[in-house]
C-alpha cells in the first residue's frame, strides 16, 4: 500500500483563488468599469455614431428651413428662424434617443450571457446600474455635443458660457432617460421586445415635450399632457438658455419661449431642474431594486 502510494508521485499544489472583499472601493471601482465599457462600445460603433445624428439634423435643418419658409411666405415671424427654436428640442432628442438605446445594452447584455457574469461578480448591484447610467448619459452628452456644434446653423450663437450650460443641461436629461430606460429593460429579455417599447414610448414623450412647438395657447387637454411629460422640463431650461442669448422683442419672447407654467404660474427653471435630477435619480432607484431581484 505504502509502495503504491509513493508511485502515483507528488500531489500537485491547489491553487488558491482570492476574491475581494466586497466593499466601497469595489464599488466605485465597478462604476468605472461599466462607465468605460459604455464609452468604449460607444466609440467602436461609428454606425451608430452617424445614425444617432441623422433623425436630429433632419428635424434641426430640413423641417427648421421648411417651417421658416413657411412663415416667410406668410408674412410671420421674420424677426426669429424657426430652426432657433427648434435647437434647444434637437437637442433634448438627440440625447433622448441616444440615452435609451445605451439602456438597450442590457437586454443585449443578458441575451449573450455577460449581465449574468456582471452579476455574480463581488460587487453590489447598484454600482452596475450606476455605472450604467452615468455611463450612457455620458455617451448621450457626447453625441449631442455634435448638434451642439450646429449652433451657427440654428441662429444660435456661439457663446462659450451657452454651450457649457447646453452640455450640463443635456447631461441631467441624459441621466434622466437612461435611468428610465435601464428601468424598463431591467425585466425585458428580448431586444426587439425592448426596441417595440422605447419606440411606444419615446415618440409620445418627443411630441408632448414642447420640441417641436410652444407651450402656450394649446388645448386644455394637450396642455395638461405636456405638463405630465417628464422630458418637458429638460426641453425648457435649455430652450430658456437659448432665448436669453437672444435679442427679441417682449412679445416674441411670450409667442416662442413662454416658459412651462401650472395654473397660470410659471415654474422657475431651477425647479425643473429638480424635477429632472430627482426622476433620475428615482427611477436609478427604481431599476436598482429591479436588479437586486433579477437572477
Amino acid at each position: 500500500m505504502a509502495g503504491s502510494t509513493r508511485a502515483a508521485g507528488p500531489v500537485a499544489d491547489v491553487v488558491r483563488v482570492r476574491v475581494p472583499e466586497p466593499g466601497l472601493r469595489q464599488d466605485v471601482r465597478a462604476v468605472k468599469i461599466v462607465l468605460h465599457r459604455e464609452l468604449l462600445r460607444f466609440w467602436r460603433d461609428k454606425l451608430r455614431m452617424v445614425s444617432g445624428l441623422v433623425q436630429p439634423v433632419l428635424w434641426l435643418l430640413v423641417m427648421g428651413t421648411g417651417l421658416s419658409n413657411l412663415m416667410a411666405t406668410g408674412g410671420a415671424g421674420s424677426d426669429i428662424d424657426l430652426k432657433t427654436f427648434l435647437f434647444p428640442g434637437v437637442c433634448a432628442m438627440s440625447v433622448m434617443f441616444t440615452a435609451m438605446f445605451s439602456a438597450g445594452s442590457i437586454v443585449w447584455d443578458r441575451e449573450f450571457g455577460f449581465l449574468r457574469e456582471m452579476l455574480v461578480a463581488p460587487v453590489s448591484r447598484s454600482a452596475i446600474v450606476i455605472g450604467k447610467c452615468i455611463g450612457g448619459a455620458l455617451v448621450a452628452t457626447l453625441q449631442g455635443a455634435v448638434i451642439v456644434a450646429l449652433a451657427g446653423l440654428a441662429g444660435v450663437p456661439y457663446d462659450p458660457l451657452l454651450l457649457a450650460e447646453l452640455m450640463g443641461l443635456m447631461f441631467l436629461g441624459a441621466f434622466a432617460l437612461t435611468g428610465f430606460g435601464v428601468m424598463m429593460a431591467a425585466r425585458i429579455k428580448q431586444m426587439q421586445s425592448f426596441f417595440a417599447l422605447m419606440q411606444m414610448a419615446m415618440m409620445p414623450m418627443m411630441f408632448l415635450s414642447g420640441a417641436l412647438y410652444p407651450l402656450n395657447g394649446l388645448p386644455t387637454w394637450l396642455s395638461v399632457l405636456t405638463r405630465l411629460n417628464p422630458l418637458t422640463y429638460a426641453v425648457d431650461p435649455m430652450r430658456q438658455a437659448v432665448f436669453a442669448r437672444l435679442d427679441l422683442s417682449p412679445a416674441l419672447q411670450r409667442t416662442f419661449n413662454p416658459g412651462v407654467t401650472w395654473n397660470g404660474w410659471v415654474v422657475p427653471v431651477w425647479l425643473e431642474l429638480v424635477i429632472v435630477v430627482g426622476m433620475g435619480v428615482g427611477l436609478m432607484g427604481v431599476a436598482i431594486l429591479e436588479f437586486r431581484h433579477s437572477d
